[in-house]
């Protein structure tokens, strides 16, 4: 199943859950929900911005940037968030900051008469490939589904950065994957936990496994 179904399926059920005890009504979106439409207005805005830049919209789109920026504040300020939500978010939240230092950058270059287009590509090439790193911990891969999760997020995200293909790696694939490598590693390092690490260097996805040695 796709990502994006993945997450609606999961916003469904949340909404269902929560709706049972009185606490959500029809017309209260949940946080899986929110995200997801927050990284949908993002990718509007991404799209709206390169038609400005393109000539094509008289006005920049200050007013879908204005409304994305106070979603996130909205959901930065909710303390309700869980573990695997506030990663989201802050997944959501790097990508923004670089799109809106391209467009900052962008705007920039044509005010001093530079060629906004090739700048551009260039500075999203650059912040789109460079400063990603997320570490995960596991000590029972088979059960710890929400590690295991983050972990999946984070290669999928380091992979989008570097354009490289992931549709053949489904989560329940990639987990029994972890499962298997947890399991190994633990017995062959003689340790209780395995540090799983995804950077991203050079244009390259960089995916590293070592005995946790943290206390």
């Amino acid at each position: 199943m796709p990502i994006r179904e993945n997450r609606w399926t999961r916003a469904k059920e949340q909404r269902k859950q929560r709706a049972k005890q009185g606490f959500v009504y029809d017309d209260q979106p949940t946080v899986e929900e929110q995200l997801t439409r927050l990284e949908e207005d993002i990718r509007k805005l991404k799209i709206e911005f390169d038609i400005y830049f393109n000539g094509a919209s008289k006005r920049p789109p200050y007013d879908t940037k204005n409304r994305v920026e106070t979603i996130f504040k909205r959901l930065g300020d909710d303390r309700t968030l869980t573990y695997a939500q506030r990663f989201r978010l802050n997944t959501l939240t790097a990508r923004y900051t670089a799109f809106r230092e391209l467009w900052r950058r962008t705007m920039q270059g044509r005010e001093e008469g530079r060629d906004p287009a090739s700048q551009a590509r260039a500075h999203q090439h650059e912040t789109e490939q460079d400063d990603f790193r997320s570490t995960v911990v596991c000590g029972d891969a088979h059960s710890d589904v929400q590690s295991v999760r983050e972990l999946y997020d984070a290669l999928v995200e380091a992979k989008r950065r570097c354009n490289e293909p992931v549709d053949d790696l489904s989560f329940p694939r990639f987990h029994h994957l972890i499962a298997s490598k947890t399991d190994s590693l633990k017995e062959r390092l003689n340790c209780d936990r395995v540090r799983f690490s995804v950077d991203v260097e050079g244009g390259r996805v960089n995916f590293k496994a070592k005995a946790d040695t943290e206390d």
